[in-house]
């Protein structure tokens, strides 16, 4: 028998159809960051600002990201997924437009804010949506599932950048984010039905939902799974937004090299996410998940050494590729476990979830500049420190599955 907490499996048909369209809003974080990563230099020079002022643009959309999860995942848990799910898209191609036409670097930062509350709809909810779905090893399968297509967009979205600026600005690049936005808006308008039912859905009063938030804030499993996911998360905005500088800067990449060299850690993300989809069910999740944070630890640490003691440029790659591989292991588990025991919260799960990882990721993007823009040092140990910390929190706050005992019978 089905109970809210245990949704019907979808058919094969409609997994791909869910496949399709939530990985591409699974894809906006990724495509809106990473599209417009090798033009930054450019940026900076075209609107007349200082390196860092131009970060500031990739810290706006994080921060943007947070806070529009924050609200857009309780009210979706209160009126559906499909409504604020439509608005945010809305949301999403008008600030691609503004972001397209800004004159100067501050009227870009309000713009990517703007740009960013529209792509939280699609994150947040996307991951509600899987919850709504699925439960279970069938959720982490789906969770994995969905890196093979969210995992393709820092493989074609870097690749997609490079080239584009072969023959526009950097302004071409926010075009073709209003086209992507547009695209998905139609979609969802058309293909995607309610995956939330009426009778499963929570009031949105103010004090249920901060009560909701207090009650999962204070789950120490909760917050162990999420801020693991959140903190390694940090460590790859780290790269992500010091390796255009660091790479291309200090180790002389073209755009082009550095957007193959992005996209090739990008696959990272696939393989790992299917290796992991092919070993849930046969190894647990805690397990899979502990490798991963490993994995991530380990490349990290790796990538510290490299930038420190000036080893060759492969040696730093092979690091980055192994850091950022990590992510396909650690992200469905994380995600599955922290969301398995929050069915009729899911949106706001989700929403915590998203905060950690974005939120966390926007302390760390300042962090890799302070050492100026000729060292790859502080970089390097931004993503060596937050990769070791996701160790730390999850093998000290979460617990494995409580099994019963069985009392010794006598013979």
């Amino acid at each position: 028998m089905t109970t809210a907490a245990e949704p019907t499996a979808p058919t094969r048909r409609a997994q791909l159809k869910f496949v399709l369209i939530l990985g591409g809003l699974s894809a906006f974080g990724p495509l809106s960051i990473d599209m417009y990563l090798p033009a930054l230099p450019q940026m900076a020079g075209d609107l007349h600002a200082a390196d860092t002022t131009v970060q500031l643009t990739l810290s706006a959309f994080i921060v943007g990201l947070a806070l529009g999860q924050l609200v857009l995942g309780p009210l979706s848990d209160a009126l559906g997924r499909r409504g604020p799910l439509l608005v945010g898209l809305v949301l999403y191609v008008l600030g691609s437009v503004l972001c397209a036409v800004s004159p100067d670097a501050w009227l870009l930062v309000a713009a990517r804010g703007i740009q960013s509350l529209g792509a939280a709809a699609g994150i947040v909810i996307a991951r509600a949506a899987v919850r709504d779905l699925f439960s279970g090893t069938a959720m982490t399968k789906f969770f994995s599932t969905l890196m093979l297509v969210s995992g393709l967009a820092p493989i074609l979205a870097p690749l997609i950048g490079g080239q584009l600026l072969n023959w526009t600005s950097w302004r071409g690049v926010f075009v073709v984010l209003t086209g992507f936005g547009a695209l998905l808006l139609a979609v969802v308008a058309f293909f995607l039905p309610e995956p939330l039912p009426a009778s499963r859905r929570s009031p949105a009063r103010l004090g249920r939902v901060m009560k909701t938030y207090g009650r999962l804030v204070v789950d120490r499993t909760f917050a162990g799974y999420a801020l693991a996911s959140g903190l390694l998360f940090a460590s790859m905005f780290a790269y992500i937004s010091g390796s255009s500088f660091a790479l291309q800067g200090v180790y002389g990449l073209s755009p082009q090299a550095y957007s193959v060299v992005f996209g090739a850690n990008g696959v990272g993300i696939v393989l790992a996410g299917q290796l992991n989809g092919r070993l849930v069910g046969r190894i647990p999740e805690r397990t899979l998940l502990r490798a991963g944070l490993l994995l991530g630890a380990f490349g990290g640490v790796s990538v510290l050494v490299s930038a420190w003691a000036h080893l060759p440029l492969a040696a730093l790659l092979v690091s980055l590729f192994l850091l950022v591989s990590s992510i396909g292991l650690v992200m469905p588990n994380a995600s599955s476990l922290a969301l398995a025991e929050h069915a009729r919260s899911a949106g706001a799960a989700s929403a915590l979830l998203g905060v950690l990882q974005f939120v966390v990721g926007g302390v760390a993007t300042p962090l890799v500049g302070l050492g100026g823009p000729g060292t790859a040092v502080p970089m390097a140990a931004t993503i060596a420190g937050f990769a070791l910390l996701a160790l730390v929190a999850f093998l000290t706050l979460t617990r494995p599955p409580v099994r019963p005992v069985t009392p010794d019978l006598p013979s």
